[in-house]
């Protein structure tokens, strides 16, 4: 299936190159700007891949198209927010094989489905797996670039929040055992005179401690301090008893 810009579309292109960052260049030519955004397409029909590529990179995004989902694993890709345009039925790994694998192995791309097979069934078991949209061939071209914006921007959200969480295991990390011990009495809601008298220490060295951890932590506040525990999946011990924090 061969997908073509319409005639009538050339204001939305140049809209959406807007809206990707590139004006007054070509998105294929020797003068583009570095990538912000990398879209990945795979296809096992030629016509679909060229067509998909020419598209997608009109409105100002880099396109790199695989014929098959081995393929696509076995090439690295580049350290920027973007999503996958996936055929559903390839040779060897189907679309859906591929979602389960980069599921599996913490890959997290939003994908957008592709097919001229598809049923409602396999939408609802792609959907419910994460994809970002199903489409099914033919489609609009509007549709698909609004599909590739919404995916860009919920990759880019988790790519923020996995780099939040990475930053605050190393913060974790770096406080001693006793001060694991504190905020996961600060977490209960316990005070430092109720923390000090569950771990058999002063009130003062909790004072101390807990001045400690909310430097390293680099929380502003006992509130803030703990959202980067729950970020963290760090819960209050049961029944407010003071316990390590180390998970």
């Amino acid at each position: 299936m061969a997908i073509r810009i319409h005639s009538g579309e050339a204001a939305m292109v140049e809209r959406e190159r807007s809206r990707a960052g590139v004006t007054g260049r070509r998105a294929d030519g020797d003068d583009k700007p570095a990538a912000a955004f990398v879209i990945f397409v795979v296809d096992d029909d030629v016509s679909v891949r060229n067509s998909l590529r020419r598209l997608i990179s009109s409105v100002g995004f880099a396109v790199e198209v695989f014929p098959s989902a081995r393929a696509f694993l076995e090439t690295p890709r580049p350290a920027v927010p973007g999503c996958l345009v996936l055929d559903v039925r390839l040779p060897g790994l189907s679309g859906l094989d591929l979602q389960r694998e980069l599921a599996a192995t913490d890959a997290e791309l939003p994908i957008i489905f592709l097919t001229g097979h598809g049923d409602i069934p396999m939408s609802v078991r792609a959907m419910k797996a994460g994809a970002v949209e199903f489409l099914t061939k033919p489609f609009r071209e509007q549709e698909l670039l609004d599909a590739i914006r919404s995916a860009i921007e919920r990759d880019r959200t988790m790519r923020a929040e996995r780099q939040e969480r990475t930053e605050l295991r190393r913060r974790y990390a770096s406080l001693t055992p006793r001060e694991r011990d504190v905020l996961a009495g600060i977490i209960a809601g316990l005070l430092n005179k109720q923390i000090a008298g569950e771990l058999g220490t002063s009130e003062a060295t909790v004072k101390e401690q807990r001045g400690h951890l909310m430097a390293k932590m680099q929380a502003g506040s006992v509130a803030e301090l703990v959202r980067f525990a729950a970020r963290l999946g760090i819960a209050p011990p049961g029944g407010g008893k003071v316990v390590g924090a180390d998970g």
